[in-house]
């Protein structure tokens, strides 16, 4: 078990009722295990609150109400189906709950109780119903993140991305009593070019953890597909990576690390900002 003051004691993950989260809450669920913590899980309905920009103030139409009645309605059959999924998680110390309106302020709430988030990669790409809740717990609420796409062994591979600035430290840093069930620990970085890495450094760092790191270094070159190239060969089973070390607005408009790794990737993902 990791050292007094480095486990996790709560693991949340926001669902929406779709079929395509079971892999998250599985993987959740994994983790969770891992650490003996609890599983919280928050079904996140679409919020009435949005609307009212719409509705107008003090105004309630034919139209409008038959929104709010098919709106609420389809909540209702979401959180069914959310109720029903988390039913069928084997792992016993969970609770669910549904989030308020305002849907976002109370989610906001959860996780800065948490210790980890997590989400699956349908959110992560900005797609479905948690899509806006991914963006705003990592970037808004800067909470660890666990992006699940593939069945996960917390107990073996991990490949740690770093260049020695904020958001990539942060993530390496808030990893650590995760990397302490890992079997084998990697980081890796380039230590030349224009932004060099020094990671003897990490590895240090993370030697005073008791994790005994191995070092990658990677050439000059383009650094998402060395990643990607890393994780494959080190078989690999999550990531630690920083996230956005620039703008969203830059990363959309030119490309980067993150959104790469985000949208053309299919590895498991830990991101902090």
């Amino acid at each position: 078990m990791p050292a007094t003051g480095q486990a996790w004691s709560r693991v949340t993950i926001p669902v929406s009722g779709h079929t395509n989260e079971g892999m998250a809450l599985d993987i959740a669920a994994r983790i969770a295990e891992a650490f003996e913590a609890e599983l919280n899980v928050l079904f996140a309905p679409a919020d009435p609150a949005e609307l009212s920009p719409w509705l107008g103030e003090g105004f309630m139409g034919t139209v409008q109400m038959s929104t709010l009645d098919t709106l609420k309605a389809a909540s209702e059959e979401s959180e069914l189906a959310a109720r029903a999924q988390f039913a069928t998680t084997g792992y016993a110390k969970k609770v669910f709950s549904a989030l308020e309106s305002p849907v976002w302020q109370d989610l906001a709430e959860e996780t800065r109780l948490s210790d980890l988030v997590v989400f699956g990669e349908t959110s992560a790409k900005g797609q479905g119903m948690l899509s806006e809740a991914f963006q705003q717990v990592l970037m808004e609420e800067r909470a660890g993140v666990f992006v699940a796409r593939q069945p996960l062994n917390v107990a073996g591979t991990a490949v740690v991305a770093w260049d020695g600035k904020e958001p990539s430290s942060r993530a390496a840093r808030r990893a650590v009593p995760l990397l302490k069930k890992a079997a084998k620990v990697v980081v890796v970085g380039a230590p030349v070019g224009d932004s060099p890495a020094h990671l003897d450094r990490l590895a240090s760092y993370y030697a005073a953890h008791g994790i005994a790191a191995q070092i990658d270094s990677f050439p000059k070159g383009e650094i998402h597909t060395q990643l990607a190239d890393a994780c494959e060969r080190h078989g690999a089973d999550y990531m630690v990576a920083g996230a956005y070390g620039r703008s969203r607005l830059r990363e959309f408009a030119f490309g980067g690390t993150t959104r790469h790794l985000l949208q053309n990737t299919s590895i498991n993902l830990y991101m902090a900002h």
